[in-house]
C-alpha cells in the first residue's frame, strides 16, 4: 500500500485523521470477550472466596473507565464524549462472558472504545484472580457489531 492510501499516515509520519468533515451520527459498537478460568478460580469466584476482593465489580468498572481512556491508550483514536457506555460479565460454563456497549453522537465510531473496554475488563479479572490461579486466559475479543456512520452497520457472524 503506498503512503498516499494510508489514512493514518502521510510523508511517512503518523498523523490523526482529521474527521471534520463527517457527518455527526449515533454512533454504537459491542464487543466481546472471554476470561477462561481453571476449577480453582472458578470455585474461588463462586464461592466468593478470592483474596482481593469481588472480580467482577472491579472489572466491570475498569472496562467503563477504559472506554472513557481510549484515546489515552490508542495513540491515533479521537478522544470521544461518550454518551452511554455498558460492559457486563456474565458467568458461563466455559468462563466469564464479557460484552462492552459503548455510544456517542460524533463524527466517528466508538469500535475501540468499545474493544478496550472488554480488554481492560478481561485485564483486571486476570489481575484480580491471577492469586488463585495464574492459568486464567483472555480469550476471543472481537467486535460484535457496530452502526452508524459512512461505512455503515456491521454484524459479527456467531462463532
Amino acid at each position: 500500500m503506498s503512503d498516499s492510501e494510508l489514512t493514518h499516515f502521510r510523508d511517512g509520519r503518523p498523523r490523526m485523521v482529521d474527521v471534520s468533515d463527517k457527518a455527526v451520527t449515533v454512533r454504537e459498537a459491542s464487543a466481546e470477550g472471554w476470561v477462561r478460568l481453571p476449577p480453582e478460580a472458578r470455585a474461588a469466584l463462586e464461592a466468593g472466596r478470592t483474596p482481593k476482593g469481588d472480580p467482577l465489580v472491579v472489572a466491570q468498572l475498569a472496562g467503563l473507565q477504559a472506554a472513557k481512556r481510549t484515546a489515552d491508550l490508542v495513540l491515533l483514536c479521537h478522544p470521544l464524549p461518550i454518551s452511554g457506555s455498558r460492559v457486563e460479565l456474565t458467568l458461563e460454563p466455559q468462563g466469564v462472558h464479557i460484552v462492552a456497549t459503548v455510544r456517542t453522537t460524533g463524527q466517528t465510531g466508538v469500535e475501540m472504545e468499545a474493544l478496550t473496554a472488554v480488554t481492560v475488563a478481561a485485564l483486571n479479572l486476570y489481575d484480580m484472580l491471577k492469586a488463585v490461579s495464574k492459568a486464567v486466559e483472555i480469550d476471543s475479543v472481537r467486535l460484535l457489531s457496530k452502526s452508524g456512520g459512512k461505512s455503515g452497520d456491521y454484524q459479527a457472524r456467531e462463532k
